[in-house]
């Protein structure tokens, strides 16, 4: 009797074992969990993200054009300046002696030119008496009163009266041009001696000051000498970045933009483009190759609405932001508003064949890959279409347009209500297949069951 029911109870397990295997419980594939998501009118905005580092939109650099010692120097760093105001000077004594040397040059000309002047009066005079002696000759000598010989005298003198009259005219033309070239150069002394003492420009805030009391500065005319200090226009600040070539193309003057700080995390501004390099940063260096990333600088003003109400930073200054802070800038290219799904939902023809690859691989390493992707126009894109009588997925071809971080415009192979495979992505990547059975799921549920698992 107790081998019957062990029969039985055995009997009954294999049966029970048959119709789990029969439905798939055991032994059967299993069913992938997706979230699912209906394709709908959406607005995208494209953006191209860069990094650089916060300036004053006027900056003057200051370097002397005279050698020397700094003898007086009025402000420091921080200090707001007004245009004309007194800002260091450099010791002058030998540029001093040197305009000295130039004036009394001046004064010494001056005095040759009130000679030649007198001279040339006095040969005036002397050439009215040898004028009128002359042809008072001429009228004796045609009656025969005076020798041949006495004429001749008469006329040599009025030739040599002549020739020095016109002599002396020439000496006064010519002390008056050393006069003037004297004169120029009292000018020039005089502005070397001026450029000792260093105004500053512009207003603004010095935001860099490069020398000390004390200090021995190089100064050229022909070049930039030591820089003395930066006088900035804090009240207008921009982002400088450095854009990659393959985005360039995309950006326009006058786009728009949001800025992330570093110093202030928690905060975002605005900006727009105001400039646009017309050559690479590479051009013109010392060395260039092939493998060189090639990148285009990039302004952006930071709009003063948009950090009018932020406390903190640098307070003694007419914005919030220091020169040199680091940001990163998102510039929005282009915006529209169409039919569009999730990034994540869209695969390429070449689908990475290796699940244990694809897990090894973070989401976001993951999500990069395929946004590189999706911008070549030219590979084939597809989504899942999901049935929900069926709970099976079918693969359909798509083309696509711009895309932000979460979402991309679909142009052809789909409509507004289809169901598609939103996720998760490694599934999609490589595990769903045509006619695939799959279970559908809530994100939070997906997510919290991988959390167990």
């Amino acid at each position: 009797m107790k081998l019957k029911h062990i029969l039985i109870g055995v009997g009954v397990l294999l049966a029970l074992i048959l119709v789990l295997k029969f439905t798939g419980v055991i032994g059967g594939e299993k069913t992938e969990k997706v979230t699912v998501e209906a394709a709908g009118n959406k607005k995208v905005v494209e953006t191209v993200t860069a990094s650089g580092k916060i300036q004053p939109e006027t900056e003057v650099k200051l370097s002397s054009e005279v050698s020397g010692e700094v003898t007086e120097l009025l402000v420091k760093e921080g200090d707001v300046v007004k245009k004309g105001q007194l800002l260091c000077k450099v010791r002058p004594d030998i540029l001093q002696s040197g305009y000295e040397r130039a004036v009394a040059s001046y004064n010494s000309q001056k005095a040759t030119v009130a000679s030649t002047q007198q001279q040339l009066i006095q040969n005036q005079a002397n050439f009215a008496n040898a004028s009128a002696t002359y042809k008072r000759n001429v009228e004796l000598y045609n009656k025969k009163v005076i020798s041949a010989s006495e004429f001749d005298a008469a006329k040599a003198a009025y030739l040599t009266a002549q020739a020095n009259l016109a002599s002396a005219k020439e000496n006064v033309t010519g002390a008056k041009f050393g006069l003037e070239q004297s004169g120029a150069n009292v000018k020039e002394a005089g502005a070397n001696l001026a450029r000792t003492t260093i105004y500053s420009p512009v207003d603004g805030v010095v935001s860099k000051l490069s020398i000390e009391l004390g200090d021995r500065i190089l100064g050229t005319s022909q070049m930039a000498g030591t820089e003395i200090m930066r006088i900035s226009n804090l009240s207008s600040m921009e982002v400088n970045v450095d854009v990659n070539e393959n985005d360039i193309n995309r950006v326009n003057v006058g786009d728009s933009a949001t800025i992330e700080v570093d110093a202030f995390a928690d905060k975002k501004f605005k900006g727009i483009v105001t400039e646009i390099a017309s050559s690479s940063t590479s051009v013109g260096t010392a060395s260039t190759s092939v493998d060189q990333v090639t990148n285009f600088s990039v302004k952006v003003r930071i709009l003063a609405d948009s950090y009018s109400s932020v406390k903190g930073g640098a307070k003694d200054l007419p914005s919030p932001f220091r020169p040199g802070l680091s940001a990163t800038v998102d510039i929005e290219s282009e915006s529209l508003t169409s039919l569009a799904v999730p990034i994540q939902a869209i695969f390429t023809g070449d689908k990475e064949k290796s699940p244990s690859q694809a897990a090894t691989a973070t989401n976001d390493q993951s999500q990069d890959k395929q946004k590189a992707k999706l911008n070549d126009k030219n590979i084939k894109q597809y989504v899942y279409l999901f049935d929900s009588k069926a709970s099976t997925v079918k693969k359909a071809e798509v083309t696509t347009g711009i895309q932000d971080d979460q979402y991309i415009i679909v142009k052809t192979g789909l409509k507004a209500g289809q169901e598609i495979v939103s996720g998760p992505y490694s599934a999609i990547q490589n595990k769903l297949k045509d006619g695939l059975k799959v279970e559908k799921t809530t994100k939070d549920k997906l997510f919290s069951a991988d959390g167990k698992n």
